[in-house]
């Protein structure tokens, strides 16, 4: 692989915790692909993605970026644009001042300001509130400024720290649409979200939870990896049902997911119609199986859970 991004054994540790915030973080991110950083709060995503920079000093390890070390980019920090989960920028301006501030920050000549102005506000859809102050536009509209101010310098990685959040679902479309854009242009996309449907947008997700990979790959190919037979169950009472499963042989795991439950099981030891006579007997008449392919959040919650699980011989 070609990676634009590689981390080899990356660890970052705060006195403040006794567990580390990163540990041992192997990545290879391959030129034009968005890479997701996908766990829930505390994973450890923001802070892999400060090391990655160059912001934070790794207490063991390294980051790479197009084969340089993160920690001596040097000029070449100029090729990383990093959006923080709040971006700073100035609400009484309107939007094309915040642009022309930014602008001069990064030192973007005067004569190619117009034409990447007009490129940059017509691909956002904001060109008709290029006049509107900041503090009068939607969430979705201030994160496509954020990404805007920091795409003013050109730079050839782009790493997003959960720029979704709070955003609606049309907002949400409308980033990724723009992601997309810019991967075909030729950029490198690395984001971190707790959003897991939203992983399934990315090339390629690594799995995290306390400051560990849990897993890596296609997000297809991730849903095909769970070895347990996973089905979908719709019953009256939710909680009951989970209860009555969670004390049958054979399942290994079942959760709360919308409406219906998703269950986990262990075909050897056991079967939906034994399970069924389970839930029939604890008050459940016509409890509804259907098998599926488990989802990046089903994922996540069975790799969480077999990491958390004692060792056999723990006490």
């Amino acid at each position: 692989m070609d990676a634009m991004i590689r981390t080899r054994g990356l660890t970052r540790r705060f006195e403040a915790s006794p567990e580390p915030a990163v540990e041992d973080l192997n990545l290879d991110i391959a030129r034009r692909e968005i890479f997701g950083l996908v766990g829930p709060d505390g994973a450890g995503k923001s802070t892999a993605l400060r090391l990655i920079c160059g912001l934070l000093t790794p207490t063991s390890g390294e980051a790479f970026i197009d084969g340089h070390p993160a920690a001596r980019l040097g000029p070449l920090r100029e090729s990383i644009g990093y959006l923080a989960q709040r971006f700073g920028f100035y609400q009484d301006l309107s939007v094309e001042e915040n642009m022309e501030f930014y602008a001069d920050l990064y030192g973007l000549p005067s004569s190619e300001r117009p034409r990447f102005f007009e490129h940059l506000l017509e691909m956002t859809r904001l060109i008709r509130f290029r006049t509107r102050p900041a503090g009068q536009l939607s969430g979705g509209m201030k994160q496509k400024l954020a990404l805007i101010c920091t795409l003013l310098h050109q730079p050839r990685v782009l790493v997003l720290d959960e720029p979704t959040n709070g955003l609606d679902p049309v907002s949400r479309r409308d980033l990724w649409f723009l992601l997309y854009q810019l991967v075909k242009d030729g950029m490198t996309v690395l984001i971190s979200t707790a959003y897991l449907d939203e992983a399934e947008h990315c090339h390629r997700v690594a799995l995290m939870n306390r400051g560990r990979v849990l897993a890596c790959g296609e997000p297809g190919v991730l849903r095909r990896s769970v070895p347990s037979q996973c089905y979908e169950i719709r019953v009256i009472d939710r909680q009951r049902g989970r209860a009555v499963l969670s004390r049958c042989v054979g399942v290994k795991g079942v959760e709360l997911c919308g409406a219906a439950l998703h269950l986990f099981l262990d075909p050897a030891l056991t079967s939906p119609a034994v399970l069924t006579g389970a839930l029939r007997e604890a008050g459940e008449p016509e409890p509804a199986f259907s098998p599926i392919l488990p989802t990046l959040e089903d994922v996540l919650i069975v790799r969480i859970r077999a990491a958390e699980k004692p060792a056999p011989d723990a006490v």
